[in-house]
């Protein structure tokens, strides 16, 4: 196919994905309903290039071509000569809804059309959309121009041609590709959130601190899952070692149906984490821009470490 993608949506998730293209030589397009948008996208993208060019990542001279290479506009007509279109505007099924509704309708019959959604059903967004076989889920890990999972969900109009030709650009981009049907959460959330609900239950019980179960996955259960995931630790720990576990530490697990009590009451705090200046953790001056920092530089050590060899290849999936 031809190598013209629109990204849609120019917060975190929309200015990440247009370095992740421009970087794999894709004509690139940032498009978004206003300029003050480009604007803020513009200074992420010149910080996150900044912290590329900084860890070694990138020569000072790649960097300004990737910025260079990105257009950005807020003229909805670009769709027309779109190859592909990745849809990461608001969260909300109507916004998008309506939204892909537009584009769909002047983006040309061969442009594959994807949406960045974390959560929302696939099938349902692909009603609003013409040609829904062509449509699909591109579902992202903030921040996409560091981290290499992309989940490739796939709708129930979705065609198996689509789900090839975007699992060829996923790995094109030097990404890692993972196929899910449209469930609920996909992959990725439904076990973030499962993991975040034992913890949380953990944490409201009084049985271990906020600051210790983040150590025990930093420390400790992240670099297994890293290395081998959830069922490479049971291989290598004993199926019948781990069955026998699970049938007796099961029914001690937290069941809750509900959303947490315990971050209900954060949010009307006003404690919603990096972007209020507090959560479960204090960023308040200059602590916020720090932790994202150094959240970068661990995502880049480690990524340096699991999926870039000292050849300079990179693992792919």
């Amino acid at each position: 196919m031809d190598r013209k993608v629109i990204i849609a949506g120019a917060g975190t998730m929309g200015a990440s994905l247009a370095q992740v293209y421009a970087q794999a030589d894709w004509d690139t397009v940032l498009y978004n309903r206003s300029e003050a948008g480009l604007e803020r996208a513009e200074r992420l993208i010149e910080m996150n290039q900044a912290t590329l060019v900084e860890e070694g990542m990138l020569s000072a001279e790649r960097s300004a071509t990737v910025k260079k290479a990105i257009r950005m506009t807020t003229d909805i007509s670009v769709f027309g000569s779109a190859d592909l279109v990745v849809e990461s505007i608001a969260e909300d099924l109507e916004v998008k809804q309506h939204f892909l509704a537009q584009v769909s309708a002047v983006a040309p019959d061969s442009a594959l059309l994807a949406t960045n959604t974390s959560g929302l059903h696939i099938s349902d967004i692909a009603k609003a959309v013409r040609l829904p076989e062509r449509f699909m889920g591109q579902h992202w890990i903030n921040p996409p121009h560091l981290l290499p999972l992309c989940e490739l969900v796939i709708g129930e109009k979705t065609s198996p041609e689509t789900v090839e030709r975007m699992r060829a650009i996923v790995v094109e981009l030097g990404k890692t590709p993972v196929t899910v049907k449209d469930i609920s959460g996909f992959i990725v959330n439904r076990l973030q959130y499962a993991m975040l609900r034992e913890a949380l239950y953990i944490v409201e019980q009084g049985a271990a601190t906020v600051e210790d179960i983040d150590t025990v996955l930093k420390a400790g259960m992240g670099l297994r899952y890293a290395a081998l995931g959830p069922f490479g630790v049971a291989d290598h720990g004993g199926i019948d070692v781990f069955s026998h576990i699970t049938d007796y530490l099961n029914e001690q697990l937290c069941d809750e149906k509900e959303g947490s009590r315990l971050m209900r009451e954060m949010v009307k705090q006003g404690k919603l984490g990096v972007k209020s200046g507090a959560g479960f953790y204090d960023y308040s001056g200059d602590k916020a821009r720090e932790a994202i920092r150094y959240r970068d530089r661990m995502y880049i050590d480690l990524a340096k470490v699991l999926y870039f060899r000292d050849d300079g290849d990179e693992k792919r999936g």
